[in-house]
């Protein structure tokens, strides 16, 4: 069971690109680890569900190199070493992060799993309570939680009949296991696309989405970040769910996009209609033969800890007002919504402490 001081001023759950970038700027604002605060101090607690750092990026595919991740910003005071292109990300990125705490002297606790975020009987301060371990007392939190913990699986008639395999993009190792099998590849984002081009190498695909993908040619440039971050802020703004950045900016044609078109492979079918114990029955009752179904369906912010505190609009998201929850200036969400980019959750960090600053004092 971990210790830690029952109270602190600030108290930051998730340790990934936002959470890092939080306890950055709590640090240059004259914050101090709780655990070795000396006394008068403003103190923070990093609190961090993973068995060691490196956020989401611990549970990333050995395929997926550095050169072929979306732009990976440096987190903030400290840039990333010279690295090997080819290098998997989950061996990079992780060793950075590790790198980062220890310099910074974050002392982050972990593996501490957040159960609950309620309001303290006084009205005036929140309680994280972990599971199995202690709780603290804070004056604010700044949720990082992101939203890899939390996988969108959709549900459709007959699902549990099926004989095959059925995974969600969380659970992807590598293509190898696929050799010889028939994959029904599920989804219209970027990491169905990327997937499906490596499994198409050893097994057959059928690529599956709801809605016709707009292909965008070129790069996903500023121009096109600004617009997507400025639709999803408007959602968050309403009190609805955010938006993925491809809903909101089309897919670009990576090299991965141009390798499936060039060989025949870019070829979408509608989605299914149920499905059976061998395959999926199409709109018009003809049946595809499946051995797997690869559910590339995204993710949702990972929040369910915050429910107590009562947050969530009718239209089903929380609304909100920058990093703060709108109205509710002790509760800041960084990485969710218009911040749930490498270069946004920078930002969002820096923002949250900003505020925070000006409310505490």
């Amino acid at each position: 069971m971990h210790t830690f001081p029952p109270a602190a001023d600030v108290v930051v759950i998730g340790a990934g690109q936002a959470g890092l970038s939080a306890g950055f700027h709590l640090l240059r604002r004259g914050f101090a680890p709780a655990a070795t605060a000396p006394p008068g101090a403003r103190t923070f607690l990093m609190l961090d569900g993973e068995d060691g750092p490196g956020g989401a990026w611990r549970h990333r595919w050995r395929s997926l190199r550095m050169s072929t991740v979306n732009d990976i910003y440096d987190l903030p005071g400290i840039e990333q070493r010279d690295v090997d292109p080819e290098s998997p990300s989950v061996d990079v990125l992780p060793a950075y992060f590790a790198d980062y705490e220890r310099e910074l002297g974050l002392a982050v606790v972990r593996p501490a799993r957040v159960r609950q975020v309620r309001w303290d009987d006084d009205g005036e301060h929140v309680v994280v309570e972990t599971a199995g371990g202690p709780s603290v007392r804070a004056r604010a939190v700044v949720n990082a939680t992101g939203t890899w913990s939390k996988p969108f699986w959709p549900h459709y008639p007959g699902q549990e009949t099926f004989r095959g395999r059925q995974l969600h993009t969380a659970d992807y190792v590598r293509a190898e296991d696929f050799a010889g099998q028939r994959v029904g590849v599920v989804g219209g984002g970027i990491s169905a696309l990327q997937l499906m081009e490596e499994i198409s190498h050893v097994g057959s695909t059928t690529w599956f989405t709801r809605r016709e993908p707009v292909f965008v040619d070129g790069e996903f440039g500023p121009r096109s970040g600004h617009d997507a971050v400025a639709r999803v802020e408007e959602r968050v703004r309403a009190g609805l769910p955010p938006l993925s950045v491809v809903a909101a900016t089309g897919l670009v044609k990576t090299p991965y996009v141009r390798a499936l078109e060039d060989r025949g492979l870019l070829v979408r079918h509608p989605m299914f209609a149920r499905i059976v114990p061998d395959g999926v029955v199409m709109p018009d009752g003809t049946t595809v033969g499946l051995d797997v179904l690869f559910w590339n369906t995204g993710f949702r912010a990972a929040l369910d800890h915050l429910r107590p505190l009562r947050l969530r609009e009718p239209g089903g998201g929380i609304r909100m007002d920058g990093t703060q929850v709108a109205g509710e200036p002790r509760v800041h969400l960084v990485g969710y919504g218009p911040s749930s980019s490498t270069v946004g959750a920078n930002r969002a960090g820096r923002d949250a402490v900003n505020a925070l600053v000006r409310h505490l004092a």
